[in-house]
Formats: structure tokens, C-alpha cells, sequence
């Protein structure tokens, strides 16, 4: 018996040992507010029927980029595709701004893991560590570029 209480102590001070520290657990817990913050509000704004534009629901003012050169910007679209995508219309957000619907899958499933980490102590925070590695940053950059060309290819947008 002694032998199993030693190995049940090793298996215990190890799975301590794998535990988040209380600070990681307080900056995943802001994580997972800011990410519900950000959902909850493009859950509440009504996507424009144009595929882009409904960041004016926030004050902010009508994208310069489209009203000079009368074509879409890089992230042309993706509060709208966070708007469908916070509203369950994936294939609405998909269609909008393939990477906004990335982009806000990603949040909700930071919210979800930070909120794991933040209850649990779990080391998942280190996955996200993961994604802000260069090659993970490039890749992003590369679908970011890829859903601008997609979103060139499928512009009816402003009239000039």
C-alpha cells in the first residue's frame, strides 16, 4: 500500500505541476469576456443585405476604401459575417467573408477555452500559444489575402 501512496502523491504533484497558475487563469477568464462581448454585440446588430456595411450600426462611418476606389477592402464584410455568424447563419457568414466566419468560429471557440482554463485550471491556454507562432500568423495572413480575392471575385458592391 505505501507504494501506491507514493505513486498517487507523484501523479498528484504533477497534475498540480500541469496546472495554470492563477494569473493565466484571471487573463483567460478576460479572454473569455472579451470574446462573449464581441459575440454578444454582433449578435445583436442586423447584417446588411450588401455583404458589407454594418459596422455603421456602430457609428463608425462608411468604409473610405469602397467609396473612392469603389472595391472592397481586405476585411471588407467581416462585421457582417460576424453578425450572421453570431445570429447561427453559418452559411450566410461563409458566403459573406469566408475568414469573418473563421474569425468568429475562432472567437466563440476561445471563449469556450478560455472559459475552460479560467474554471479548471487546464493548461489548454497553451494551444492557443500555438496559433501566435510565426508560421500560424503567415498562414492567417494567406487566408486573409485568399477571402479578399474571394471577395473582389464576388463584389457588386457601391456603384461609382
Amino acid at each position: 500500500m505505501p507504494r501506491s501512496d507514493a505513486k498517487s502523491s507523484i501523479h498528484s504533484s504533477a497534475a498540480r505541476a500541469r496546472r495554470a497558475t492563477m494569473r493565466t487563469r484571471v487573463v483567460a477568464a478576460f479572454g473569455a469576456l472579451g470574446a462573449l462581448a464581441v459575440l454578444a454585440l454582433a449578435a445583436f446588430l442586423r447584417p446588411a443585405s450588401e455583404g458589407f456595411g454594418t459596422h455603421e450600426q456602430l457609428g463608425m462611418p462608411p468604409c473610405t476604401w469602397t467609396a473612392v476606389l469603389h472595391k472592397p477592402c481586405p476585411t471588407c464584410g467581416m462585421t457582417t459575417s460576424f453578425a450572421h455568424a453570431a445570429n447561427g447563419s453559418l452559411l450566410a457568414s461563409f458566403t459573406t467573408q469566408p475568414f469573418g466566419a473563421f474569425l468568429a468560429l475562432l472567437t466563440a471557440s476561445i471563449f469556450w477555452g478560455a472559459l475552460h482554463v479560467s474554471a479548471t485550471g487546464s493548461n489548454l491556454d497553451r494551444l492557443y500559444g500555438v496559433l501566435l507562432r510565426p508560421r500560424s500568423l503567415w498562414a492567417l495572413g494567406a487566408l486573409l489575402f485568399a477571402a479578399w480575392v474571394y471577395k473582389l471575385l464576388t463584389w457588386s458592391g457601391v456603384s461609382g
